[in-house]
């Protein structure tokens, strides 16, 4: 029988002495999303024109406070919508530590990830236009285990993660956020929950607020 080379198994003291890569977020970034890991997924999902593209860049503007955010546009490029989102959300404040990628393949992004000081945070917009795998999903993860990717995806009709990708990436992040009428609304692993109003104006324009 070949011999295999297990891991050591973990002691009640290894888990205790165990310190996480915990990101500190405040206000009410962290009343709606905790504090999460540097590490794993974060899905956000919901009907078009309804804010995803604001909080995703709303989200990767706070998340340049802990590193340097890439935000991949797979699905849009650089458009003059998502120039206006730049714009309104005063990207330019924080140019230093975020670069977009017009529709970059994953697999020229992975590339990217390997260089040394690669982006701690990457975007992927969307999952659908990506046409990304769950094994895809479970590579990168595992090929950049101290990284935090967020996807953006559509929903089906039942208002849920549209394909099977997507479900599997809302089934295995820490956190998932479903937008709707610029409100979005977090369920994490530990802490937040609250719901996150994106555009306030909009909201109660909607009726969401």
């Amino acid at each position: 029988m070949d011999k295999v080379k297990l891991k050591k198994a973990l002691t009640v003291n290894d888990i205790e002495t165990f310190r996480p890569h915990v990101l500190d977020f405040e206000g009410c970034w962290r009343g709606s999303f905790g504090t999460p890991e540097l590490k794993g997924s974060i899905l956000i999902y919901g009907m078009p024109k309804n804010g995803k593209t604001d909080f995703a860049i709303q989200f990767a503007k706070y998340l340049t406070k802990f590193g340097r955010v890439v935000y991949d546009s797979i699905e849009e490029g650089l458009s003059a919508s998502l120039q206006d989102a730049i714009r309104r959300n005063h990207m330019s404040e924080v140019s230093s530590r975020f670069n977009l990628l017009d529709r970059e393949p994953v697999n020229q992004l992975i590339v990217r990830l390997k260089r040394k000081q690669s982006a701690s945070f990457i975007f992927i917009d969307s999952i659908q236009r990506a046409a990304l795998t769950t094994q895809e999903y479970n590579c990168l993860k595992e090929a950049f285990p101290n990284k935090l990717f967020i996807f953006v995806s559509h929903v089906d009709d039942s208002r849920n993660p549209d394909g099977k990708t997507a479900k599997n990436i809302k089934r295995y992040s820490d956190i998932f956020a479903f937008v709707s009428g610029f409100v979005a609304y977090p369920v994490c692993r530990i802490g937040g929950g609250k719901p996150f109003i994106i555009w306030h104006e909009k909201a109660v324009e909607l009726g969401s607020i």
